[in-house]
């Protein structure tokens, strides 16, 4: 089942990548008491990821935290070493995007927003989406249709705050 608006994120450990190397997170305490703006990607280093979608959330930072966001994130179905890897190639400071790695899928999953990329030789992967939680709720989820790339960027989830 897929989460929707007015859920609570479910509770899964997962990994982030930071500057000391990878640490868990549990996704529970990670939302409570903030608002987040969380996008996902089916990838890390992958053309519309690198090109678009991270890059749209770095350069709308100030807007989001203008608007009230605490915490953006990006989550990925990939290991923390590559999440950190790719935030440097895209110079993303450790206090700019928080770059969680879910790297066994089981966030992606106990969201419900699995992709199938075995025909691509990915494997199980996250759809690309994106969502605002309040405290731990869903408040906005726009989930892209198969390859696009629309409702999932950053000023789409900013013109709903």
């Amino acid at each position: 089942m897929t989460i929707k608006v007015g859920d609570r994120i479910p509770s899964v450990t997962i990994g982030k990548a930071t500057p000391e190397g990878p640490r868990p997170v549990e996704t529970a305490e990670f939302f409570a008491g903030k608002t987040v703006a969380l996008f996902a990607v089916p990838g890390a280093f992958t053309p519309t990821c690198s090109a678009r979608h991270l890059p749209g959330f770095k350069d709308a930072l100030e807007d989001f935290k203008g608007k009230g966001v605490d915490v953006i994130a990006c989550v990925s179905v990939n290991d923390a070493f590559v999440m950190g890897a790719w935030a440097q190639s895209q110079d993303i400071g450790a206090d700019d995007i928080v770059m969680l790695a879910d790297g066994n899928g089981d966030f992606t999953r106990a969201l419900g927003l699995t992709l199938d990329g075995k025909g691509f030789g990915m494997g199980e992967r996250s759809q690309r989406y994106s969502l605002l939680a309040k405290d731990g709720v869903v408040a906005e989820l726009n989930i892209e249709a198969g390859g696009e790339f629309k409702v999932s960027s950053a000023e789409h989830l900013l013109a709903q705050l």
